[in-house]
């Protein structure tokens, strides 16, 4: 599976994330409420931010979301832990969406587009979600997401964080909210 593909829709242009990519989607990332409800709170200051980056970065497999309206970073997301096996399997996560595309189709056409592309290549997509970020976990279920009865645990700034599973697999995603108009 292409874990950094270019994906084109109507709103939203992803591409592989770049170096040059840090000042646009810092001044996204550097705002606290993006961060309010996530388990990574902190994740808007500069130095938490940089690392979180350089992760994504060094994990190739980060896209960031540019509107096509203004040529703007709004925001990004990756694949993460693709596995082959049974069907194969990937996670999309560790997204970040500026406020100013909150609340419309803009996180839509983001799944929308990644799951098309990874459920070409594989059975089913994982999403993992701090138990208590309520507005993803929302987010989450209007996009289709089923909560299964996996959870994680996951040390952060802070302490131990759990994290539910969400799924979406071929079959529901060809049925689902993201294809109905």
């Amino acid at each position: 599976m292409d874990r950094q593909p270019t994906l084109e829709g109507e709103r939203l242009l992803l591409r592989p994330l770049r170096e040059d990519d840090w000042d646009a989607l810092f001044a996204v990332a550097s705002d606290p409420l993006v961060w309010e409800l996530h388990p990574a709170h902190d994740r808007w200051q500069e130095p938490v931010f940089r690392k979180f980056f350089a992760e994504a970065l060094a994990q190739e497999g980060a896209l960031v979301a540019i509107d096509k309206a203004n040529n703007a970073v709004v925001g990004s997301s990756r694949f993460w832990a693709y596995d082959p096996a049974d069907g194969g399997s990937v996670e999309i996560g560790w997204s970040v969406l500026a406020r100013s595309h909150w609340g419309g189709e803009a996180n839509r056409e983001m799944k929308r587009l990644m799951l098309a592309h990874a459920l070409a290549a594989v059975e089913r997509v994982w999403f993992r979600v701090g138990e208590t970020n309520f507005r993803s976990r929302r987010a989450m279920e209007k996009i289709g997401g089923r909560l299964t009865e996996r959870t994680e645990s996951i040390e952060m700034a802070g302490g131990p964080v759990v994290h539910v599973i969400y799924e979406i697999d071929r079959a529901s995603f060809a049925d689902g909210p993201l294809n109905r108009g």
